[in-house]
């Protein structure tokens, strides 16, 4: 069978799952070591996996962000104001969220490697493209800054769920921290080779011209290295098969998974806080140093970017630090309690808020000390990425993974950063009395105390979450679809769904 036929979706995950016909033999892979795990994919080609996903994550978050750290000579280029600047970033993460849901529903259906390698070439060209936008035509770059949602949608809802298919328990826990690690540390590489490429240039245009040539590397890698795991057979019990269940019975039990939900709803204040930040914190420093008399007016030719470069530092920095910290903290805090995860999370946001409100607070008083509180509040905020990830994977059953990473891709994003940057812009022009240094400078910074509460806000949720994770970790660990689901088989050339008793023999 193919692996674009949809009757595929009879397939018992645990069976002989037609993805995986050919790969999944138990035959010793050439070139590649070792003896097969029940995954179908040998040991030293698991590893080389993550690191191949490892990359190109840290290639699409790197390139997300070099938009930002060029966004003052973007914004002088175009002639731009502040809620336009945040469109930028807003009409691709809607573009992202829009179609994380179809991806989502093909990651679980049909080969995640082929469905990666499609959208990630779509995105290599696309951002080449818009490299190429004409002075008259800022509709133009917010077309193709949108387009570029496509192809990263491809690879954000799929690549954890392989993770999961390769390793479980605490290597899971460990290979998510060093897929995660890419966020922070290719968001500060996006705005130090955004800032660097555009001084060497002399124009901002050559920054987005980077990263198209390593994603089609990326691509390359993609095809020789990376071998389509068999989804949940690391996990399989032998007492019994899972099924893929239809979309809409996959959605209801979802929304029906409290720790999933909620959890889900504080990762979206994650979301917030850092989309916003991650636009404006360069523009911001900058406009406080000019405020102060630091560095002159950004009048005509290339703006000073070494902001970008030094927050693109302190991201990389407070990534790897904040990433490993909170898994570290959790693996500890888990021979305690079973809810060590969410509280971690918890942790995380609570400690980061004040830090935040510090840095804005004290950003016209000491550049120094503004500095030293981001540093804080990022490495704190950071503490949040792997563990998410790991609890929607053991809160949820493999059938349903690539959908849940959808549905929270959707959530977090819509609630979060989709809105985040250019609601950002929209206070701070609202708040603006007049168009000078002075109210550049206050009404961004009054602006961006938003992030501080909305930290508080996911604090919260992710506390709920605490309540329910072990019984919902539970109920996921001990799954087996009761004697009425209904599963999907084919029927004529077209899947249908018909109780599990009717094909029972």
């Amino acid at each position: 069978m193919a692996h674009t036929d949809p009757s595929s979706d009879a397939t018992p995950f645990f069976g002989d799952d037609d993805d995986n016909e050919a790969e999944g033999s138990g035959e010793p892979e050439a070139g590649l070591g070792a003896e097969e795990s029940a995954s179908g994919v040998s040991n030293r080609r698991a590893y080389l996996t993550v690191g191949v996903l490892c990359y190109i994550n840290l290639l699409n978050y790197m390139d997300r962000f070099t938009v930002a750290g060029v966004l003052p000579d973007i914004e002088q280029f175009f002639g731009i104001n502040d809620s336009d600047s945040g469109l930028l970033q807003t009409v691709f993460i809607c573009s992202y969220m829009v179609l994380a849901p179809v991806f989502g529903y093909l990651g679980d259906r049909y080969n995640r490697k082929l469905i990666m390698c499609a959208g990630i070439s779509f995105w290599a060209l696309v951002t080449l493209a818009s490299s190429y936008t004409p002075k008259d035509h800022f509709w133009a770059l917010l077309l193709t800054r949108g387009l570029v949602g496509v192809g990263e949608a491809s690879y954000s809802t799929i690549a954890p769920t392989i993770i999961a298919d390769l390793f479980i328990k605490e290597k899971r826990t460990r290979m998510l921290s060093v897929f995660y690690f890419a966020i922070p540390v290719g968001s500060g590489f996006g705005y130090i080779v955004g800032s660097k490429v555009d001084d060497v240039a002399q124009d901002w245009h050559w920054a987005l011209r980077v990263t198209p040539g390593l994603g089609l590397l990326a691509v390359l890698l993609l095809f020789v290295v990376v071998k389509e795991p068999k989804r949940g057979a690391i996990e399989a019990r032998p007492e019994h098969s899972l099924h893929r269940t239809s979309w809409t019975a996959d959605i209801q039990a979802l929304s029906k998974n409290k720790s999933f939900i909620l959890s889900t709803f504080g990762f979206t204040a994650v979301a917030f806080v850092t989309g916003s930040l991650a636009l404006w914190a360069p523009a911001f420093l900058l406009r406080a140093a000019i405020f102060t008399g630091e560095k002159p007016p950004c009048r005509s030719g290339p703006c000073d970017t070494s902001d970008s470069l030094y927050f693109g530092i302190i991201t990389c920095v407070t990534g790897v630090l904040g990433v490993a910290s909170g898994v570290e903290v959790s693996r500890r805090l888990r021979m305690r309690t079973p809810r060590a995860d969410p509280l971690v999370c918890a942790a995380g946001l609570l400690l980061a808020a004040p830090f935040l409100y510090l840095a804005i607070v004290f950003a016209q008083a000491s550049t120094v000390a503004t500095y030293v509180f981001i540093f804080f509040g990022e490495t704190f905020l950071s503490m949040n990425w792997a563990i998410v990830a790991d609890i929607l994977l053991y809160v949820v059953v493999p059938t349903r993974r690539s959908t849940a990473e959808a549905f929270q891709i959707v959530v977090s994003h819509l609630l979060g950063d989709a809105g985040s940057p250019y609601l950002i812009g929209v206070v701070s022009d609202s708040l603006r009395k007049s168009d000078s240094y002075l109210w550049q400078f206050r009404s961004l910074q009054l602006s961006l105390l938003l992030c501080s509460f909305v930290a508080v806000v996911g604090g919260a949720f992710f506390l709920a979450t605490a309540l329910f994770i072990e019984k919902d970790r539970n109920e996921a660990e001990n799954y087996a679809p009761s004697g009425d689901d209904p599963i999907v088989v084919p029927k004529r050339g077209r899947s249908t769904k018909v109780p599990v008793s009717s094909v029972l023999i």
